[in-house]
């Protein structure tokens, strides 16, 4: 590590080790290290120095160098040729290219700043290159703000309204831990390291439990499963505090010390024994009060109860809700207490970003626009579509992509294509590969992969601060997002001095002097202080220093001040039409729409499934390994049928998120989904969602058949 210039290029002798970050939207935020031969790639590992990686990475990124050198990569900028979305390109040099949109862009503000729309999200998780270099550039163009809500931003409201931050347990104490729930999270396929030290803790004899609606490789090595419906997690944590406040083992020293509202809490509690909970979310009475007893047990011993949360249960219309509920949990036990007690569902708000320092918000008062509206991202389809006016603003002109993919992942597909096949949307997109998004861009501009810039990591699933190096010089003509937004900045004419700050510098002011930021060069990595007991005598970072159960910010907000059990907006059974409860996980070989378009990962996650109870499929003549179309008001798309034992009954499952482009009738799963969201955090309602399935031949279909539907699927 005594290289002084960064990347080694190919006149160093090697092998040269490069530390590095995984740049992808998951808890654990690994160190890697890049093996570096005469200024190629040759090899990439975990950082067996770094306690939380371990040396160990996922099986989708340990195939990062496929990604990197993939034939198919985009090398050059590239400008539509054909018709929207037909994919096709010609190559342009980069001049002309940032000429083009920069032309472009200022017709478009000089009308309204605001038709102009960014769209991204977490392509990356960096700091520097997900939306540094970006956020001053719309902030000072006075485009549309975006409401980035289309993973956590319900669980975050609901953290930030009951524990006042994105904050809880740290995840190596669960090794510590007797009785583990883990709740809406498929660990062994997306949260690897914290199941490490869920098996650390079964080895010394912990339990542990999943609760899951998806019977998931995770919850076939927990000690019990809890299938329940989607959306009815608030009602099985309501029925855990009955357990806790009738049989008399609630930590009321805890409450009183260090909660807000726990009376009213315990009276809401009171309304849900087992049997009304088990009814409503679809399983057995005598499994919630087995849950209750063993976690009686280690609350009467003094053992630690950890409770690791994912976002996924945060995923229909009450997920904010839910989250509350289950993260008042661990005060009306006192699991806070103790290490390896309490919970874990983000602890991305224990890191001091220097957030004005680096976004530069303070650009808006030099814009045309000092106060833009706001888009969200999860009503995506609609906003592209909308004719502009009233309320809205005016209507949307250009849109640009970076990090994100939304032609796949953005809910109600349909409406989101037809909306990016607008003849008169400006749309560029800066990729690595031609996604269904950039098949639909009028310029594709070629971005870096991780190994070819700088970048500064956190995490939501530890508390470690990671620092990327470039471990190679850019392929081809590929640029970093920080430099593609620093030459369109220059060529509307923003003379501000912050747009001259190389990325090192960005590094470097991401978290300012709260890190050492030699030690993250000389290590790639610096763990914060954060205790192990965070909360054991309060201290919660709300207004009132403690856990707030009764929230007063939400009272204000005209909401629930309580955690509510509520309903879906498409309750399971509520449709004849549509009797299936539909949800749609990630599959164990993709990270969203990411890796889709690797050989080894699409081969080995197959083609794309629909995971059916065997009830439910023998009800439709639907036999293993049978085309299926899954359908509702809002669209449909062809999957293969299994009938592995993964589903339970009523309920659908659809694996995601395949690139259309790879899909049998080219549409995926997200034709499904709705707009609809959450009850708090304005997210999408990905799983809150009901369909009818039907057997589909698909023998006399070429690509893309479409099986004689008789609606417009759009």
């Amino acid at each position: 590590m005594s290289i002084e210039v960064w990347p080694p290029g190919p006149a160093v002798d090697g092998p040269i080790e490069v530390l590095g970050a995984c740049p992808h939207d998951c808890p654990d935020t690994c160190s890697w290290v890049t093996t570096v031969q005469r200024g190629r790639a040759v090899r990439l590992q975990g950082n067996a120095a770094h306690p939380q990686t371990a040396g160990v990475l996922c099986t989708k990124v340990s195939r990062y160098l496929e990604r990197v050198y993939h034939p198919q990569r985009v090398l050059q900028p590239l400008k539509r040729v054909g018709p929207k979305g037909a994919g096709r390109f010609e190559p342009v040099g980069w001049d002309e290219a940032l000429q083009a949109i920069a032309q472009r862009l200022r017709a478009v503000a000089a009308r309204d700043p605001q038709a102009i729309l960014p769209y991204s999200y977490a392509g990356t998780m960096g700091l520097v290159q997900g939306e540094a270099m970006a956020a001053r550039f719309f902030h000072r163009l006075g485009a549309s703000q975006l409401q980035r809500t289309i993973c956590a931003s319900a669980g975050a409201a609901a953290l930030q309204a009951t524990l006042g931050a994105k904050v809880g347990m740290p995840v190596q104490t669960f090794a510590e831990s007797r009785l583990i729930l883990i709740w809406g999270s498929n660990s062994i396929a997306s949260n690897l390291h914290f199941w490490r030290y869920a098996q650390q803790a079964k080895r010394a004899g912990a339990q542990l439990v999943c609760i899951d609606p998806r019977r998931t490789e995770t919850a076939e090595k927990c000690h019990q499963h809890l299938a329940l419906w989607p959306g009815t997690d608030a009602a099985l944590a309501y029925a855990l505090m009955h357990e806790a406040f009738v049989r008399g083992w609630a930590d009321l020293d805890y409450l009183e010390r260090y909660t807000v509202g726990w009376q009213a809490l315990r009276e809401r509690a009171l309304q849900w024994p087992p049997a009304r909970a088990a009814a409503y979310c679809g399983v057995s009475e005598q499994d919630i009060e087995q849950l209750a007893r063993a976690i009686e047990a280690c609350v009467r011993a003094g053992q630690p109860v950890g409770i690791r949360l994912n976002y996924g249960m945060q995923r229909t219309r009450g997920g904010g809700n839910a989250v509350r509920a289950v993260a008042c949990l661990p005060a009306v036990w006192g699991s806070w207490r103790w290490r390896g007690g309490g919970l874990l569902l983000s602890s991305s708000g224990a890191f001091p970003v220097q957030h004005d320092t680096l976004y530069r918000p303070d650009l808006r008062q030099r814009s045309p626009c000092p106060t833009p509206r706001s888009v969200n991202m999860s009503t995506l389809g609609d906003a592209l579509l909308h004719p502009g006016g009233g309320a809205f603003g005016p209507r949307i002109e250009a849109l640009i992509v970076y990090n994100s993919n939304p032609a796949a992942v953005a809910p109600q597909g349909g409406k989101v294509r037809q909306g990016l096949l607008r003849d008169d949307l400006f749309t560029v997109v800066l990729e690595q590969f031609l996604t269904d998004t950039a098949d639909m861009a009028d310029y594709v501009l070629p971005a870096t992969t991780q190994l070819e810039h700088w970048d500064i990591h956190l995490s939501y699933g530890h508390t470690d601060v990671l620092l990327n190096r470039p471990a190679i010089e850019p392929l081809g003509q590929a640029r970093p997002n920080t430099a593609i937004f620093r030459a369109l900045a220059a060529r509307l004419g923003f003379e501000e001095p912050c747009f001259h700050d190389d990325d090192l510098v960005l590094c470097r002011q991401a978290l300012g002097s709260a890190v050492d930021f030699e030690r993250l060069l000389q290590q790639g990595w610096v763990s914060l202080d954060w205790p192990a007991t965070p909360f054991a005598q309060g201290g919660f970072p709300t207004p009132s220093g403690r856990c707030e159960l009764f929230s007063a910010a939400l009272a204000a907000q005209g909401q629930d001040p309580l955690p509510a059990v509520v309903p879906n907006h498409e309750p399971p059974g509520a449709d004849a039409r549509y009797p299936l409860a539909f949800i749609s996980p990630p599959a164990r070989h993709f990270l969203n729409s990411t890796f889709v378009n690797m050989h080894s990962l699409r081969d080995a996650e197959g083609e794309p499934a629909l995971e059916l109870h065997p009830d439910d499929a023998a009800a439709r003549g639907i036999a293993d390994g049978d085309w299926v179309e899954v359908f509702n008001d809002r669209g449909a798309c062809q999957l293969r049928a299994r009938l592995n034992g993964r589903a339970r009954p009523g309920v659908a499952i659809g694996l995601g998120i395949w690139w259309r482009k790879f899909s049998p009738d080219g549409r995926n799963v997200n034709e499904l989904t709705s707009q609809a969201l959450t009850d708090l955090g304005a997210a999408p309602t990905f799983y809150d969602c009901a369909v009818q399935v039907r057997r589909v031949d698909r023998s006399a279909q070429g690509p893309h058949g479409d099986p004689g539907l008789t609606r417009d699927p759009a």
